[in-house]
Order: structure tokens, then C-alpha cells, then sequence
């Protein structure tokens, strides 16, 4: 795991736990229930945070939520495919006409939520798209918004804003750190 010089915390693990909490009552909220709606994580980070929505969710509805995980390295523009590549994707049903949340740690310049449509849209014709994460930073490239953001963050764009879970990193928090 990368060091960094400077850190300052944004959230702790509570903080992140109320977040994704209230998120899960807003996709519900929104949608009248749980009918069609299915929960797709991006990998890394992603998936993580959209297992605890989607646990969330089936908590408050008493009702289970289909979920995958979508691999979108081969999909992505900024990375030279140079060997073959297993697609670690894991989505064991049919998304044509459900309605989709894509979750996703940190939205940055959209470049991840461009691949991650191609990655849906080359499996099935979602319903509709949604997109939820934890933290959005401003800066994009490409013309995205998400529908669920648990916090806005206005950062330069020399800060890394880092999204850190126990099953990937041994604790929850999010910081803004400089290299």
C-alpha cells in the first residue's frame, strides 16, 4: 500500500457506515421498493461498498437485491491492453430491463463510469443506469453525474482522494492525501 506525506481525514468508519446507510434508503425511497432493482459494484472498491448497500437495503425491505461485480479494465481508455486478460466480472443474471446501481468509490473524471456502461451494455439492455458512490471530487472529463454521492468533496487536482475499506485495507475511512 502506497505512503503518503500529508493525509487529513474526510471520514471515519462511522461516518462511512451512516453514508452508504442512507444511500440504501434513498436508491429504495426513489424507486418505490426493490422491484427489478439490482446493485452492480465496480471492482475494486466498488464492490465492497455495494455489498453494504445492497445489505442495507435487504435489511430495511426485507427483501433480497440481485448483485455483480463488474470488471472494467478491458473496457477502460487509459490503460494499454498489452496481454490477454481475464474478465473477473460476476454477474449471474439477467440485466436487460432491470433497473441498475452501479456503485463506485470515488467519481473523478467519468473515465470509470464511461467503461463500466460499455462493460453493462456489452451483457444486456438495462432498464435504466444509476450511479451511486461514496465520494465525488469534481474534475470530469466526460459528461457524468452521479444520482447517490455521499459527499461532495471539491479537491485540487494534486490531492488523491483515497477510499479505504477493512476487506481491502484493514480499516474505513476516506482521506485526501498528497504524494
Amino acid at each position: 500500500m502506497k505512503t503518503y506525506s500529508k493525509k487529513k481525514l474526510i471520514m471515519d468508519a462511522e461516518a462511512m457506515g451512516r453514508t452508504l446507510k442512507r444511500i440504501a434508503y434513498e436508491i429504495a425511497e426513489r424507486h418505490k421498493g426493490t422491484e427489478d432493482l439490482c446493485i452492480i459494484g465496480v471492482r475494486r472498491r466498488g464492490v465492497t461498498l455495494g455489498k453494504r448497500i445492497r445489505h442495507a437495503i435487504e435489511h430495511n425491505e426485507g427483501v433480497l437485491v440481485p448483485f455483480g461485480e463488474l470488471d472494467i479494465t478491458p473496457y477502460r481508455d487509459d490503460i494499454e491492453q498489452t496481454e490477454e486478460y481475464k474478465d473477473e466480472t460476476r454477474i449471474d443474471f439477467n440485466i436487460t430491463g432491470k433497473k441498475i446501481i452501479l456503485v463506485d468509490d470515488v467519481l473523478y473524471t467519468g473515465r470509470t463510469v464511461r467503461a463500466a456502461l460499455d462493460a453493462l451494455t456489452h451483457r444486456g439492455r438495462p432498464a435504466m443506469v444509476q450511479l451511486a458512490v461514496l465520494v465525488d471530487r469534481g474534475h470530469r472529463e466526460l459528461p457524468f453525474r452521479a444520482d447517490y454521492v455521499g459527499k461532495s468533496l471539491p479537491t485540487a487536482k494534486s490531492e488523491i482522494v483515497r477510499v479505504e475499506t477493512v476487506e481491502n485495507d484493514g480499516c474505513d475511512r476516506v482521506i485526501i492525501a498528497q504524494e
